[in-house]
């Protein structure tokens, strides 16, 4: 992961304010997170530059499990090491796992109401609208390479449109956009 920078006058959150920052990231985040963790992490608490976040969601993306959970145990790590990690999971799951107890019950009562199915309906296209706009917004400040480009369309093509399993997608371009970014860097 990447390291701070020695000139990075960003702040460094102390425990309670890693836990307050990914307890209000869980609370947030019914429908997709990503959108919101990218907001608080970046734009409101200023806590890591576009760049680093891009890195700390893209290796999260790549390891098993939940991207905004191997996240957050990265970015711990990165301000308090082992025990930060462990603070900002915690605070990240804490409300949500919670709040789904609570309303998987409820809607064990009320699923049959058409109104409740129209209403999730809803909720689903705008979390996918909000997914879409965070992806927008990363690629624009991120200024991609034309490699990355290329890669990412061809990711986007293969799990789109080819239906291609997301292991042999990761499988395959992850060594080579390694390969072409060591030859660019030469």
């Amino acid at each position: 992961m990447p390291p701070r920078e020695p000139n990075d006058t960003r702040p460094v959150p102390g425990l309670f304010e890693l836990f307050c920052g990914f307890l209000s990231l869980g609370l947030l985040g019914f429908g997709g997170i990503a959108p919101w963790a990218r907001h608080i992490i970046v734009e409101r608490r200023n806590w890591l530059s576009e760049r680093d976040y891009a890195e700390f969601v893209g290796v999260g993306q790549v390891l098993p499990g939940s991207n905004t959970v191997n996240a957050a145990i990265l970015i711990g790590r990165r301000f308090h090491g082992a025990i930060g990690s462990a603070v900002a999971v915690t605070a990240l799951l804490l409300m949500p796992v919670f709040l789904v107890v609570v309303l998987a019950s409820l809607y064990g009562r009320f699923a049959g109401i058409p109104e409740v199915r129209a209403a999730l309906a809803a909720c689903a296209a705008a979390a996918a609208g909000l997914v879409i706009g965070t992806a927008i917004k990363m690629t624009v400040r991120l200024r991609l390479t034309p490699a990355a480009i290329v890669f990412s369309g061809a990711a986007m093509l293969a799990a789109g449109l080819l239906n291609t399993p997301l292991l042999l997608i990761v499988g395959v371009l992850v060594p080579l956009s390694l390969v072409v970014n060591r030859w660019r860097r030469r």
